[in-house]
Protein backbone atom coordinates (compact mmCIF):
# COMPACT_ATOMS: atom_id res chain seq x y z
CA UNK A 1 0.00 0.00 0.00
CA UNK A 2 1.01 3.58 -0.62
CA UNK A 3 -0.13 6.61 0.72
CA UNK A 4 0.21 10.10 -0.52
CA UNK A 5 -0.95 13.30 0.40
CA UNK A 6 -0.50 16.61 -1.12
CA UNK A 7 -2.21 20.33 -0.49
CA UNK A 8 -2.29 23.22 -3.27
CA UNK A 9 -3.95 26.35 -3.21
CA UNK A 10 -6.20 28.09 -5.75
CA UNK A 11 -6.17 31.98 -5.84
CA UNK A 12 -9.93 31.70 -5.97
CA UNK A 13 -12.58 32.08 -3.45
CA UNK A 14 -13.93 28.88 -2.07
CA UNK A 15 -17.26 29.22 -3.94
CA UNK A 16 -15.56 29.70 -7.31
CA UNK A 17 -13.71 26.85 -7.19
CA UNK A 18 -16.70 24.48 -5.60
CA UNK A 19 -18.64 25.91 -8.41
CA UNK A 20 -15.94 24.89 -11.10
CA UNK A 21 -15.32 21.21 -9.09
CA UNK A 22 -19.10 20.64 -10.07
CA UNK A 23 -18.48 21.79 -14.25
CA UNK A 24 -14.91 20.06 -14.25
CA UNK A 25 -15.63 17.61 -16.66
CA UNK A 26 -15.75 17.10 -19.80
CA UNK A 27 -12.56 19.11 -20.23
CA UNK A 28 -10.14 19.12 -22.93
CA UNK A 29 -6.70 18.94 -20.18
CA UNK A 30 -7.94 15.80 -19.09
CA UNK A 31 -9.81 14.13 -21.91
CA UNK A 32 -9.43 10.79 -19.85
CA UNK A 33 -13.04 11.47 -18.30
CA UNK A 34 -15.35 10.41 -20.56
CA UNK A 35 -18.74 10.28 -18.75
CA UNK A 36 -20.64 11.46 -15.55
CA UNK A 37 -23.18 10.19 -14.27
CA UNK A 38 -25.49 11.04 -10.90
CA UNK A 39 -27.26 8.42 -8.94
CA UNK A 40 -28.21 10.06 -5.90
CA UNK A 41 -28.65 14.02 -4.71
CA UNK A 42 -30.35 14.77 -1.61
CA UNK A 43 -29.98 17.33 1.22
CA UNK A 44 -29.58 16.69 4.38
CA UNK A 45 -31.73 18.48 7.20
CA UNK A 46 -28.56 20.44 8.18
CA UNK A 47 -28.29 22.13 4.86
CA UNK A 48 -24.95 19.36 3.27
CA UNK A 49 -25.50 18.77 -0.34
CA UNK A 50 -24.79 14.79 -0.52
CA UNK A 51 -23.68 13.76 -4.05
CA UNK A 52 -23.01 10.21 -5.78
CA UNK A 53 -21.72 10.50 -9.08
CA UNK A 54 -20.62 7.11 -11.76
CA UNK A 55 -17.08 8.41 -13.64
CA UNK A 56 -16.69 6.46 -16.51
CA UNK A 57 -12.98 6.90 -17.70
CA UNK A 58 -10.71 6.15 -20.49
CA UNK A 59 -6.92 5.77 -20.44
CA UNK A 60 -4.15 4.47 -22.45
CA UNK A 61 -3.47 1.02 -20.77
CA UNK A 62 -0.20 -0.75 -21.76
CA UNK A 63 -1.06 -4.31 -23.38
CA UNK A 64 0.92 -5.91 -20.74
CA UNK A 65 -1.20 -4.35 -17.93
CA UNK A 66 -4.03 -5.61 -20.33
CA UNK A 67 -2.59 -8.81 -19.83
CA UNK A 68 -1.40 -9.40 -16.78
CA UNK A 69 -4.94 -8.30 -15.38
CA UNK A 70 -7.57 -7.68 -17.65
CA UNK A 71 -8.39 -3.89 -17.21
CA UNK A 72 -9.65 -2.61 -20.46
CA UNK A 73 -11.37 0.40 -21.08
CA UNK A 74 -14.14 2.13 -19.88
CA UNK A 75 -12.57 2.07 -16.12
CA UNK A 76 -15.35 3.01 -13.72
CA UNK A 77 -15.59 5.17 -10.48
CA UNK A 78 -17.48 5.98 -7.70
CA UNK A 79 -17.73 9.58 -6.70
CA UNK A 80 -19.30 10.02 -2.84
CA UNK A 81 -19.36 14.14 -2.36
CA UNK A 82 -20.35 16.48 0.28
CA UNK A 83 -20.81 20.11 0.11
CA UNK A 84 -21.53 21.77 3.31
CA UNK A 85 -21.58 25.53 3.06
CA UNK A 86 -22.41 26.55 6.64
CA UNK A 87 -18.32 24.45 7.18
CA UNK A 88 -17.08 25.84 3.76
CA UNK A 89 -15.87 22.55 2.92
CA UNK A 90 -16.48 20.37 0.22
CA UNK A 91 -14.85 16.76 0.42
CA UNK A 92 -14.81 14.35 -2.53
CA UNK A 93 -14.41 10.49 -2.26
CA UNK A 94 -13.84 8.07 -4.85
CA UNK A 95 -13.24 4.47 -5.77
CA UNK A 96 -12.50 2.93 -8.19
CA UNK A 97 -14.94 -0.01 -10.09
CA UNK A 98 -12.97 -1.83 -12.12
CA UNK A 99 -10.30 -4.74 -11.34
CA UNK A 100 -10.98 -4.27 -7.49
CA UNK A 101 -9.45 -7.99 -6.34
CA UNK A 102 -6.42 -6.29 -8.10
CA UNK A 103 -5.81 -2.65 -7.28
CA UNK A 104 -7.36 -0.47 -5.01
CA UNK A 105 -7.27 3.57 -5.58
CA UNK A 106 -8.49 5.51 -2.99
CA UNK A 107 -8.70 9.39 -3.19
CA UNK A 108 -10.41 12.08 -1.15
CA UNK A 109 -10.40 15.90 -1.94
CA UNK A 110 -11.28 18.16 0.49
CA UNK A 111 -11.42 22.30 -0.61
CA UNK A 112 -11.55 24.99 2.29
CA UNK A 113 -11.23 28.48 2.78
CA UNK A 114 -7.91 29.54 3.13
CA UNK A 115 -7.44 30.45 6.83
CA UNK A 116 -5.50 33.70 5.70
CA UNK A 117 -6.56 34.46 2.60
CA UNK A 118 -10.46 34.66 1.90
CA UNK A 119 -9.90 34.56 -2.06
CA UNK A 120 -7.61 32.09 -1.54
CA UNK A 121 -8.92 27.77 -1.16
CA UNK A 122 -6.59 25.30 0.28
CA UNK A 123 -7.37 21.82 -1.78
CA UNK A 124 -6.26 18.40 0.16
CA UNK A 125 -5.73 15.73 -1.77
CA UNK A 126 -4.72 11.70 -0.43
CA UNK A 127 -4.90 9.21 -2.44
CA UNK A 128 -3.95 5.61 -1.43
CA UNK A 129 -2.98 2.74 -4.18
CA UNK A 130 -3.35 -0.78 -2.87
CA UNK A 131 -2.00 -3.62 -5.05
CA UNK A 132 -2.56 -7.16 -4.93
CA UNK A 133 -2.39 -10.62 -5.95
CA UNK A 134 0.60 -9.76 -8.55
CA UNK A 135 4.56 -9.96 -8.75
CA UNK A 136 5.88 -7.02 -8.56
CA UNK A 137 3.57 -5.11 -5.76
CA UNK A 138 5.90 -2.07 -4.86
CA UNK A 139 7.03 -1.14 -8.23
CA UNK A 140 2.74 -1.27 -9.48
CA UNK A 141 1.72 0.51 -6.80
CA UNK A 142 4.54 3.42 -7.50
CA UNK A 143 3.16 2.95 -11.26
CA UNK A 144 -0.38 3.54 -10.68
CA UNK A 145 0.49 6.16 -8.34
CA UNK A 146 2.32 8.14 -10.61
CA UNK A 147 -0.49 7.60 -13.20
CA UNK A 148 -3.04 8.90 -10.86
CA UNK A 149 -0.75 11.92 -9.56
CA UNK A 150 0.10 13.21 -13.13
CA UNK A 151 -4.25 12.82 -13.85
CA UNK A 152 -4.92 14.59 -10.38
CA UNK A 153 -1.95 17.40 -12.11
CA UNK A 154 -4.10 17.61 -14.90
CA UNK A 155 -7.44 18.06 -13.01
CA UNK A 156 -5.52 20.98 -11.25
CA UNK A 157 -5.53 22.81 -14.72
CA UNK A 158 -8.82 21.88 -15.70
CA UNK A 159 -10.03 23.45 -12.71
CA UNK A 160 -8.24 26.58 -13.70
CA UNK A 161 -9.52 26.29 -17.43
CA UNK A 162 -12.92 25.83 -15.56
CA UNK A 163 -12.45 28.84 -13.40
CA UNK A 164 -11.22 30.71 -16.27
CA UNK A 165 -14.60 30.03 -18.61
CA UNK A 166 -16.94 31.04 -15.65
CA UNK A 167 -14.89 33.87 -15.31
CA UNK A 168 -15.64 34.99 -19.40
CA UNK A 169 -19.32 33.85 -19.07
CA UNK A 170 -19.79 36.17 -15.92
CA UNK A 171 -18.03 38.96 -17.87
CA UNK A 172 -19.98 38.29 -20.66
CA UNK A 173 -23.58 38.37 -18.97
CA UNK A 174 -22.65 41.85 -16.88
CA UNK A 175 -21.79 42.97 -20.38
CA UNK A 176 -25.13 42.28 -21.93
CA UNK A 177 -26.93 45.04 -20.64
CA UNK A 178 -24.79 47.08 -22.64
CA UNK A 179 -24.67 45.70 -25.58
CA UNK A 180 -28.87 45.90 -25.66
CA UNK A 181 -29.14 49.46 -25.32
Amino acid sequence: MIHNTNEDIFSHPWETVVHAAWRKYPNPINPAVTGMDVINRRVTEEGVLHTERVLETSFNIPSWVTGLIGLTNPNYSHEFSEVDRTKREMMLKTINLNCTNFVSVDEKLTYKPHPQDADKTILEQETIVTVRGVPLIDYCEKLFLSSYESNAKKGRQALEWVIGNIKRDYEEVIGLPDKLT
